[in-house]
């Protein structure tokens, strides 16, 4: 499945964000034939190699769309406008717009440039409340996404029915990949931006006192390291006897808000003397649980790593890296 990949250019949509630097870390380190050519918007890029060139694209705008595709071969889209829990609750509108067009344009874009198969990152967002562990299949149209991600579940939901509109009528082979909360190295550490892992990990590496968590301690999520899901991105965009699915991507298993604080703290050094969940801050679903066992018995894949490797290294990235990431 590999020879898919030999000699071709990708172009990565995203390329300076979370997920898609760890798709370029991950394609450097396993695919030495393989050149990428990443899009990026508000954050310059960071990663320099010579199989990589960066072009600079609002990929709102249809020209900038066609010319940020040419002369690539296969295609991954993982830009998106995102934010954490308080964007989501106060700015819902902020994830919903920009995303709606960029995804609408890119697809076009594709196509006209000749690319036959693409990866789109979707979200876990499009699903409805759901108690237990929800399959691909049993996402239902007929109701609504959580009251929290109304916006940005609609937005995705739409752009998986495009892309299953460009399959259908137009032969592109489209793997749709509705991911899990992912965090790692290069994640928004923004406290105004930033998703719940990071925001923990950067108030423990500071040594916050009292130590405020948002949220109660058993809200819990399925979280997957961002080379993990990497990894399974590029296993999709490989596997050629997939023309067109849909595939949950997370850990498979869920990881509460308390523990992922013990982590933090127990990895950043400190000890608080006093610990505080605040249920008054922004916070938006109490439990988000994804069954993975498609994409697991489908590519022979598994997540290599569990919960506490991933927040180790993540907050020893953090702590080094924290005085020059602005992010």
């Amino acid at each position: 499945m590999t020879s898919l990949l030999q000699n071709k250019t990708i172009f990565l949509a995203g390329a300076t964000g979370l997920a898609g630097s760890a798709i370029i870390q991950h394609i450097l380190g396993n695919y030495p034939d393989v050149r990428i050519k990443g899009a990026y918007h508000a954050t310059r890029p960071f990663i320099a190699h010579e199989r990589i060139s960066y072009i600079r694209a609002d990929l709102t705008k249809r020209d900038e769309c066609r010319l940020a595709v040419r002369g690539c071969e296969l295609a991954i889209m993982a830009a998106a406008s995102t934010g954490g829990a308080g964007d989501t609750v106060s700015e819902p509108h902020r994830q919903v717009t920009d995303n709606l067009v960029m995804d609408a344009l890119m697809l076009e874009a594709i196509y006209f440039e000749g690319i036959k198969r693409v990866v789109y990152l979707s979200s876990v967002t499009v699903y409805q409340e759901f108690e237990g562990y929800i399959k691909e299949n049993e996402l239902d149209l007929n109701q609504e996404p959580h009251p929290a991600y109304r916006g940005v579940g609609w937005a995705k939901r739409s752009a998986e029915k495009l892309c299953q509109f460009w399959h259908e009528k137009y032969g592109m082979e489209i793997v749709v990949v509705r991911c899990a909360n992912i965090y790692g190295p290069y994640a928004k550490f923004d406290p105004a931006r930033s998703n719940f892992i990071p925001a923990i990990i950067r108030k423990a590496a500071d040594k916050m006192e009292p130590f405020e968590v948002w949220g109660s301690p058993d809200v819990a999520r399925d979280v997957i390291y961002a080379e993990d899901f990497a990894r399974a991105v590029i296993l999709l965009l490989t596997h050629n006897e997939i023309k067109c699915d849909t595939f949950n991507l997370g850990f498979g298993k869920t990881t509460t808000v308390g523990e992922v604080a013990d982590l933090a703290i127990k990895y950043s050094g400190h000890t608080p003397r006093r610990m505080i969940y605040s249920d008054d801050k922004p916070t938006t679903i109490r439990l988000r649980a994804v069954d993975c066992q498609k994409i697991k018995n489908c590519l022979k894949w598994e997540p290599i790593y569990p919960i506490e490797e991933g927040i180790k290294l993540t907050t020893q990235w953090w702590i080094e890296n924290k005085d020059k990431w602005t992010k």
